[in-house]
């Protein structure tokens, strides 16, 4: 009774069941065995009976598993086809998409071109422009650079397009920086501020370098190439907001690479008129962008302060510390 006891706390059933494997199946209700129906005898040459509800396509699954045979031959025309259909389709020619045509001067679509903005001939001016631009810059089809350079003698604006150079990729820029009268644009803590530098200089500056791209891709190019070290570092210490509205700036004194070169150029040339002419262009660009659609975009830092900023903040403390910078206008 206790070895009952025992088994039943343990989870064992008092009724006893038959085992699973011994015998035919139990019947529940009559406590007995079930008869099972006796199968016919067949010969090896007797056809198989079908049950209802199945399917021609499972007889010789069935078969075949008995017979340890391969995939059925039925399935293989099918799938022959649709390989066969797949290769097809990668033979067709493609047929690449077509352009629309554009200006030959201003680098926009022949239907939006900014040329009657551009002046009729290129500005006279003796400092020789370098705009180091990054490669992803160059598809982007909302770019300043080629604004800029329609406005300016061919000789003294050039593009480099790269992230890093050398003197031995680029003797020409290696021997530009080298030089005394070079100036590199880049802000900083050990920058100076271009009007103050130009009066106290004892050389004129003859060449200005300025690098195109996000704020983060500037960045990667100006510390990770030694040759931008060695030009002198300037910054401009304006009071002017971006008109550039179609695109987010990091803080209200931002400004593009087109904004930029006006600047810079009008304070080393001593003649506003420079800095008028490079920005009518883009003033019409965005006119023409915000009537097809386009919206005014907001800096980051204004957003941030009036609480409009749509992204969570981010979780990254470098990330963070940089947002908390823009919020308090602090100078990053």
């Amino acid at each position: 009774m206790r070895a009952w006891c025992r088994g039943a706390r343990a989870g064992f059933s008092s009724v006893w069941r038959p085992p699973a494997a011994a015998g035919p199946p139990w019947d529940k209700r009559t406590r007995a065995p079930a008869m099972e129906p006796q199968k016919e005898a067949r010969t090896p040459g007797d056809p198989v009976e079908q049950p209802r509800g199945a399917s021609r396509s499972q007889m010789p699954k069935e078969e075949e598993r008995r017979e340890g045979g391969a995939a059925p031959a039925a399935a293989a025309p099918g799938a022959e086809t649709d390989c066969a259909t797949a290769d097809g389709l990668w033979e067709l020619p493609v047929e690449p998409a077509e352009r629309r045509p554009e200006c030959s001067r201003c680098s926009r679509p022949q239907k939006v071109c900014l040329c009657p903005f551009l002046p009729v001939h290129p500005l006279h001016i003796s400092t020789h422009l370098y705009i180091i631009q990054h490669p992803a810059e160059e598809n982007k089809v909302l770019r300043t650079v080629p604004l800029l350079a329609a406005c300016l003698p061919q000789d003294k604006c050039k593009v480099k397009i790269g992230r890093r150079f050398s003197e031995e990729r680029d003797p020409e820029l290696s021997t530009v920086c080298r030089k005394s009268g070079t100036l590199i644009l880049y802000p900083g803590a050990e920058a100076a501020n271009l009007e103050e530098f130009i009066l106290d200089s004892p050389i004129y500056p003859t060449t200005i370098i300025i690098i195109d791209g996000t704020w983060s891709q500037a960045k990667d190019i100006f510390y990770k190439n030694s040759l931008f070290r060695l030009p002198t570092q300037v910054q401009l210490k304006t009071s002017i907001s971006s008109q550039y509205v179609i695109r987010t700036q990091p803080t209200n004194r931002c400004l593009s690479t087109l904004e930029c070169a006006a600047v810079a150029l009008s304070i080393l040339e001593k003649n506003i008129y420079i800095q008028e002419t490079l920005l009518r262009p883009l003033q019409a660009l965005c006119s023409f962008q915000l009537q097809h659609g386009a919206q005014i975009r907001l800096s980051k830092e204004h957003l941030l302060k009036n609480g409009l900023y749509p992204k969570p903040m981010p979780k990254n403390k470098r990330k963070l510390r940089k947002m908390e910078l823009l919020m308090n206008s602090i100078k990053i």
